[in-house]
């Protein structure tokens, strides 16, 4: 099938590759297999590069209902797009990996986009945005098994807990059997998790204060039987000079998380670069903000957030 022209690292796409949606279509219907045969023969890396550091851009979002950008409440929904802007993405210098859905991570094998890129699943995504059920956030996306049968690197669970919510229970059960599961094929684990609360109409908010980061930190990096393979995906407190005591809470690796797509932009970038000087913080997993910038540049939006690393 045509697939977006390869890039070398000293000359990077700078405008989005064009995806043939009806041959991806004619592959799923004739070939399905053909994505297990290009998962078979796709070139690994390591999790961790020369560098120590790592850059993945996000797109797990779509499968939770969550499909909305900034004001854009369906700007996630064009699937030949969202693929575009994450080739483009991907062709850029210094960007690890991916993370995403079966879907999504499907697409991009039959696109060829994924050779020596770090291959995280997302887990679970059965938490719906807006739904009463959205903490009792069941592993609707890929098990450790899948991760595994299809040679990718890693996965990634999102754990949210409200102490006023008795699903958050189940989760943080079902949370603690995928981290044993993961840690048995000796598959890391990146695990983000949030003390969340309900609003009084109904939304559910994540508390990004210090006590609220430390605390979730400290749950998730206790759960199942061993922490060996488990990494955190966190956000930067809302006082961005809190993080480096919130830190010390544990020796877990840890990524930085993207968040909202808000106006400041350089704003985001300067939190994230202030908290990538901490000693856990290895690196960086975003998606909106990079993928759907308010200026509408990728290519400079993903060169921006590598430059911090």
């Amino acid at each position: 099938m045509t697939v977006p022209p390869r890039r070398t690292p000293e000359a990077p796409a700078s405008t989005p590759p064009s995806v043939d949606v009806s041959e991806l279509v004619r592959l799923r219907a004739e070939r399905p297999e053909a994505i297990a045969e290009a998962a078979a023969r796709r070139p690994r890396r390591p999790l961790i590069g020369d560098s120590g550091r790592l850059m993945i851009v996000a797109a797990d979002h779509p499968a939770r209902g969550a499909l909305g950008v900034g004001g854009r409440k369906l700007a996630m929904a064009n699937r030949a797009d969202l693929l575009e802007r994450l080739c483009l993405a991907l062709s850029r210098p210094g960007v690890d990996g991916v993370l995403a859905t079966a879907d999504i991570l499907d697409d991009l094998l039959l696109l060829g986009a994924l050779d020596d890129k770090v291959v995280m699943g997302s887990m679970n995504r059965g938490g719906l945005q807006g739904a009463v059920f959205e903490l009792d956030d069941r592993f609707t996306g890929h098990r450790a098994e899948d991760i595994e049968r299809l040679n990718f690197d890693a996965g990634k669970l999102l754990v949210r807990i409200d102490y006023d919510d008795p699903g958050s229970l189940t989760t943080l059960e079902t949370t603690a059997r995928a981290i044993d599961d993961m840690a048995a094929r000796r598959l890391p684990l990146f695990v983000e998790p949030f003390i969340s609360r309900r609003t009084p109409d109904g939304r559910l908010k994540n508390d990004l204060s210090a006590e609220a980061v430390t605390k979730s930190i400290a749950i998730a990096s206790g759960l199942g039987g061993t922490s060996a393979y488990t990494w955190l995906k966190l956000p930067v407190t809302e006082n961005p000079d809190d993080m480096a005591e919130v830190m010390e809470t544990s020796t877990l690796p840890a990524v930085l998380l993207g968040g909202e797509v808000g106006d400041d932009q350089d704003g985001a970038y300067e939190k994230w670069r202030g908290a990538l000087q901490l000693p856990t913080v290895r690196g960086l997993v975003v998606g909106r903000s990079l993928l759907y910038p308010a200026d509408g540049n990728v290519a400079a939006a993903v060169d921006t957030a590598v430059g911090l690393l």
